[in-house]
C-alpha cells in the first residue's frame, strides 16, 4: 500500500486539527468533572491542580483520523482488522489509565492490565508474523514481545512528569519512526505514526510549560502501548543484527533511559521503585538549576540524538553501523551515569 507525501501532509494535518479542537473541550470536561491532578504528593512539581483528559482527546483523536483514513482510502477487511489489531490494545490500556486517573490504582492491578495487553500484542504480533526482529522460537519472541510492551508501556507513563516533556518527546520518536518506515517501504506503520505525530503536537500545544492540562494515565498508557506496538511492528532496513535490535531501543532510548535512572535510584535507597518520587531525569535537571522549558528542550534534543542515530543506521550508506551502535551505547551509559550521580532531595 502506497501512501503520497500529500496524503501524509493530510494526516498530520488532521490528527493535529482534531487534538488540537478537542482538548481544551476535554480539559472544560475535566474541570466540571473533577478530573484533576491536584498537587498532594511530594512528587508532583506544579504547584496547582491541572485537569487531566488531556490523553482521552489524544486518544479520540487519533483513532477517529485513523478510521476516517482508513474509509476514504482502501478500506479492505485486511487493513480494517490490521488497524484494529494495533489500536484495541491500546485503547484497553488508555482507559485502564482513565480510570487510574480517576481512582488513583494500586501498582498491581495496572501491571496485571500492562501484561494481559502485552500478550494479547504478542500472540497478535506472533500468529501474523510481524514480529520485526524474530529470534527464530516463537516462545523467545512471544516472551520479549510481552516484556517490550510492558516495559515501554511504564517507561512512558513514568516519563510524563514535565509539561510538555513525554509529547514531545513522543513526537520525536514518531517523527523518525515516519521516516524509517517510509525508508523501508513500511507505510502503514508510517501512516499510523504521522498520525502520532500530529495527536501529540496538537497536544503539545496545550502541554508545553505552563501547561494547562495534563495527558494522565490515560494518555501516557494509550500512547505507550501504541508506540511499543510500532516499534516492535517495524521492519528494520540495517545491514547487521546488531543494527536491528538497536533501533527500538534507539528510538526509545531517552523514556527507557529515564525508567532506568529512576528505577536503580529507588531500589538504592531501598524504596519501591513503584511509589512515585522526584527521581527523574527532569527532576535532576531541575535541581541542576535548570528551569522547566530549559529540561523539556535538553530531553527533546537528546531524544532526537538517539533517533538520529536509529535513522542513519537504517539508510544502509554507511559501514559504521556497528560501530556507530557501539557509540551511541556508550553516550547512552555516560548519560545514564551522570543522571544516576546527580543529587536529589527524595
Amino acid at each position: 500500500m502506497f501512501i503520497s507525501t500529500p496524503e501524509y501532509f493530510l494526516l498530520f494535518i488532521s490528527a493535529f486539527g482534531v487534538v488540537a479542537a478537542l482538548t481544551p473541550i476535554m480539559r472544560q470536561i475535566a474541570v466540571r468533572k473533577n478530573f484533576l491532578d491536584l498537587p498532594s504528593s511530594s512528587h508532583k512539581s506544579h504547584k496547582i491542580a491541572v485537569p487531566y483528559l488531556g490523553g482521552v482527546a489524544i486518544l479520540i483523536g487519533v483513532v477517529i483520523v485513523t478510521y476516517l483514513a482508513l474509509l476514504f482510502s482502501n478500506l479492505t477487511i485486511n487493513t480494517f482488522i490490521l488497524a484494529t489489531s494495533v489500536l484495541a490494545p491500546a485503547v484497553f490500556m488508555g482507559f485502564v489509565g482513565l480510570w487510574d486517573d480517576k481512582k488513583n490504582l494500586p501498582p498491581f492491578p495496572r501491571f496485571i492490565s500492562q501484561s494481559i495487553t502485552g500478550i494479547i500484542v504478542a500472540v497478535i504480533l506472533i500468529i501474523n508474523d510481524n514480529v520485526a526482529t524474530p529470534t527464530n522460537s516463537k516462545f523467545v519472541d512471544f516472551f520479549f514481545t510481552t516484556f517490550w510492551v510492558v516495559a515501554i508501556c511504564n517507561s512512558i507513563n513514568f516519563f510524563d512528569n514535565l509539561d510538555g516533556g513525554a509529547a514531545g518527546t513522543i513526537a520525536i520518536s514518531a517523527l523518525f519512526l515516519v521516516l524509517i518506515a517510509i525508508n523501508g517501504g513500511q507505510h502503514l506503520i508510517a501512516a499510523l505514526s504521522v498520525v502520532i505525530l500530529g495527536s501529540t503536537i496538537g497536544f503539545l500545544f496545550w502541554n508545553r510549560y505552563p501547561a494547562r492540562i495534563h495527558m494522565g494515565d490515560a494518555g501516557a498508557l494509550f500512547l505507550g502501548v501504541l508506540i511499543a506496538t510500532l516499534t516492535i511492528r517495524l521492519k528494520p532496513t540495517t545491514n547487521s543484527t546488531v543494527g536491528a535490535f538497536a533501533t527500538p531501543l534507539l528510538i526509545l532510548a531517552i523514556p527507557i533511559l529515564d525508567t532506568s535512572v529512576a528505577v536503580l535510584s529507588r531500589l538504592r535507597r531501598r524504596v519501591s521503585p513503584f511509589r512515585g518520587g522526584t527521581d527523574h531525569l527532569s527532576h535532576r535537571l531541575i535541581a541542576n538549576g535548570l528551569n522547566v522549558s530549559k529540561t523539556a528542550r535538553i530531553l527533546w534534543i537528546l531524544s532526537a540524538l538517539f533517533c538520529l542515530s536509529a535513522f542513519i543506521i537504517n539508510l544502509q550508506i554507511f559501514d559504521f553501523e556497528i560501530a556507530l551502535v557501539i557509540a551511541t551505547l556508550l553516550f547512552w551509559l555516560f548519560l545514564f551515569n551522570y543522571f544516576f550521580n546527580i543529587s536529589i532531595n527524595n
